[in-house]
């Protein structure tokens, strides 16, 4: 019997711990995500790159020189440099139909080293009809503060084609602009410090003083009480010393699950394409909305009056001008109020407005206090 009892306790203590385990899986925050993604470290960065260059090897469809005299000189400069010198007075009867000049752009990753390849992305600053088939000279990349940080050169991949003949064209895609793949080399490191003494800071990519406040009970939670909320976008944490100690710490860190809070209700609207833009957490009030369209129609016939037989007169050409102004009519319509994004959308769809109406109703909700968002024009 005392063996039985046994048994039937080891059975008790595992459906015991199936439970919890069940309760700590069903009780798990729904959406979490991870540190890496809501936050980063403070000076882990990367760094712009620029420079200027020329294009060669292009099949007639270079800079017009004539136009873009910066294109010969930077290509005089070059060929001096590497013992061709030609003339000044004849610098303005060169034709360089096969060159283009570019400014080159690239983004040095924080902990690049030297010897490591970046990807390099090309465009024309000059008239050139299409950079494809081009290749790019050894041009150094520099930083905001003028130091040379990596050396760009090599074959420029254009994503598109086009073709010219007897004043008819045909293009698929942009010409002017292409990238080369590992197309730099890092020839100077920047220092990348991972923290500030004993101290790493995490910033929020959102100010969010809620969100803040969780991510740092779940890394006190994980890693024991080692971080501490400065304010509602920065995190301090405090990390081992050695370096590779203070890597494995912040990889730990990095993995965690932190679920964020809810985000501030915006409506972003773009008045030149007609966007309009809402994250999950808008909601809408009830509502009446009448929208009508005006239209106003210009239009011009012109009119030949032709003078009598023999009578010496003068044809005239008379323009006859019609003005149209057109209404249409908005019928009075509810709006329900949506506490979630599907309802919101499903209320200003039945509304039957376009885009662009969209955007002058949703400012007269706002103005109106039915939009519970903000509004933002970009």
């Amino acid at each position: 019997m005392e063996g039985f009892g046994n048994a039937g306790g080891k059975i008790v203590r595992r459906a015991a711990i199936l439970a919890c385990a069940a309760l700590a899986f069903a009780a798990a925050p729904a959406q979490a995500e991870r540190v890496k993604d809501l936050a980063s470290i403070q000076g882990v960065r990367q760094n712009q790159l620029i420079g200027y260059g020329l294009v060669v090897g292009l099949d007639g469809s270079g800079d017009q020189t004539t136009q873009t005299p910066f294109t010969t000189q930077a290509m005089l400069n070059m060929l001096s440099q590497l013992g061709a010198n030609l003339p000044l007075d004849k610098a303005s009867t060169i034709q360089l139909k096969n060159v283009a000049a570019v400014v080159i752009t690239a983004s040095l990753p924080s902990f690049a080293r030297p010897g490591q390849t970046i990807d390099v992305t090309v465009s024309s600053v000059g008239n050139a009809k299409s950079l494809r088939g081009g290749t790019l000279l050894m041009t150094p990349l520099k930083g905001a503060d003028g130091q040379i940080y990596a050396m760009a050169q090599g074959n420029i991949l254009v994503g598109g084609a086009g073709a010219s003949a007897g004043g008819s064209s045909a293009q698929i895609n942009h010409l002017s602009a292409g990238r080369i793949a590992a197309g730099a080399t890092v020839e100077r490191a920047v220092p990348t410090p991972v923290g500030q003494g004993p101290y790493v800071h995490y910033e929020l990519n959102q100010t969010d003083f809620g969100t803040a406040k969780r991510m740092v009970e779940v890394i006190n939670r994980e890693m024991g009480p080692v971080a501490e909320a400065l304010d509602g976008r920065q995190i301090r944490v405090f990390a081992p010393d050695a370096p590779d100690a203070r890597v494995a710490f912040i990889g730990r860190i990095e993995n965690l699950e932190v679920r964020p809070m809810q985000s501030v209700a915006k409506v972003i609207v773009n008045p030149r394409t007609g966007s309009v833009v809402m994250n999950q957490s808008v909601t809408l009030d009830n509502c009446a909305v009448a929208h009508g369209n005006l239209s106003v129609v210009v239009s011009s016939d012109p009119a030949v009056s032709q003078p009598a037989p023999l009578s010496g007169g003068q044809t005239v050409v008379t323009n006859q001008t019609d003005i149209e102004i057109k209404k249409d009519g908005g019928a009075l319509m509810t709006a329900k109020s949506g506490v979630n994004l599907a309802e919101v959308v499903k209320a200003l769809n039945a509304l039957g407005a376009n885009p662009q109406d969209l955007l002058a109703i949703l400012q007269a909700m706002k103005a109106a206090g039915a939009l519970r968002a903000e509004l933002e024009i970009i």
